[in-house]
């Protein structure tokens, strides 16, 4: 017997047959063929995405206001006025680890901004992390100058958010945190190392 057209198969699970909905009860998709009684999803034409909450504000827009959220990613920055610039007498530039040493700043770890709150009376040279542009041109009308310096403290890079990221695949291969495992101090100085050879 000849080969003929309708004879051609595709491969199993290549084509399959459409769901036929509204055919009665005994098909198992009649009356209200899947979408189940009345509301928003049994309408034609519905477009409701994931996380739609009925036009109520969605609980990842809401996060934030909730009392106890947390930044973990913001910068803390050490704020300082001009004002107070201007009252620190000292021989050389004012520097992060003059203001320090002062107690107008917490520690050497947060970066300094300088803000323009008040009058600079006298000419003098910042270093900072930081200028706003009004504290900028405050201090170098007052014929004094800036210098930006470059941040390196640990707030530069957001963490890790995930588990995923492939240092932490690295150190949980490393048993990091297990019993008899490296702690993870030691398991980031043998990846360094392995990484150098």
């Amino acid at each position: 017997m000849p080969l003929t057209l309708d004879d051609l198969r595709g491969g199993p699970g290549a084509r399959q047959e459409r769901k036929r909905v509204g055919r009665g009860h005994g098909s198992g998709k009649g009356k209200t063929a899947g979408r189940g009684t009345k509301g928003q999803n049994a309408r034609s034409g519905k477009s409701v995405g994931r996380g739609f909450e009925g036009g109520q504000l969605p609980i990842q827009q809401r996060l934030p206001y909730k009392r106890g959220f947390t930044n973990i990613y913001k910068t803390p920055w050490e704020v300082v006025n001009l004002d107070c610039l201007n009252e620190i007498e000292v021989e050389g530039p004012i520097t992060p680890e003059v203001l320090f040493a002062r107690g107008i700043t917490r520690g050497l770890q947060f970066p300094v901004k300088i803000l323009a709150q008040g009058e600079l009376t006298r000419p003098v040279v910042v270093h900072a992390q930081a200028f706003s542009e009004a504290a900028k041109a405050a201090i170098e009308q007052a014929g004094g100058s800036v210098q930006e310096l470059e941040r390196t403290d640990e707030w530069v890079t957001a963490k890790p958010r995930t588990r995923r990221l492939p240092l932490n695949r690295e150190l949980k291969r490393a048993r990091v945190g297990k019993v008899g495992g490296p702690t993870r101090k030691e398991a980031l100085a043998a990846l360094a190392a392995s990484r150098e050879a």
